[in-house]
Parts: C-alpha cells; structure tokens; sequence
C-alpha cells in the first residue's frame, strides 16, 4: 500500500506526462506560497502560445461522492488563484494564463479553463 502522499505524487507524474506530451513545457511543480493559509499550484506549465497554464491534479480511487472532480471546491479554487497570482507578480509583464484541472482516475482527463480567477 502506498501512502496518500505517494499516491498524490504518483497521479502528478501521470498529469505531467500527459501534459508534455501534448506540448506543454514544465515551469514548476509544487509552487507554494510562502507564509500560513497561503496556497499551492501542483503544475506550472507553459502552453505552446506563451499562455501559462495553473494545473490542479486530482486523484481518487473510486467516482464515490463524485470522484476527483467533485474535490473542487470554491476555497480551493480560490486558493489556487491566490498562488498563481502570487507566482505573476514574480514576472515583469504577466503572460495570459488559464487554469486547467486533470483528473487521475482509471484515466487522465484534461479539463482546459477549468474554472476562472474571477
């Protein structure tokens, strides 16, 4: 048995190569903001256009309680956006950006422009 931790990094490595072999390029993994109640984006990706890509991974063993999709919540999305603003206001001129979802389940499901910083 793996633990959730490895189970996590497992599923990050599928996305990831799901991800480059449709051509994006890796900019980070793991980015986190610094200080308490911050948040944490778990793939920075560049898409061929110069448009950098925010990636929520989401695991689960089974679709009970409707699988990894439904584990994304409004606080969740908004904490996604908080690091990834956090992680623009590092760049001179920020890029356009979009933040995308890939559910790890039996298979990987992309979801481009999951949902909006708005």
């Amino acid at each position: 048995m793996r633990t959730t931790r490895e189970q996590g990094m497992a599923a990050e490595d599928r996305a990831l190569a799901h991800l480059q072999a449709a051509g994006l390029r890796l900019l980070e993994r793991n980015y986190r903001t610094p200080g308490r109640g911050g948040g944490e984006i778990d793939l920075v990706l560049r898409d061929r256009d110069g448009t950098v890509v925010f990636v929520e991974v989401r695991s689960r063993s089974s679709r009970a309680f409707g699988g990894a999709g439904a584990s994304i919540g409004a606080t969740k999305q908004r904490r996604i956006v908080f690091a990834a603003r956090h992680y623009l206001m590092r760049l001179g001129a920020p890029p356009p950006c979009r933040f995308d979802v890939v559910l790890v389940e039996n298979s990987v499901e992309w979801i481009r422009a999951a949902f909006d910083a708005a």
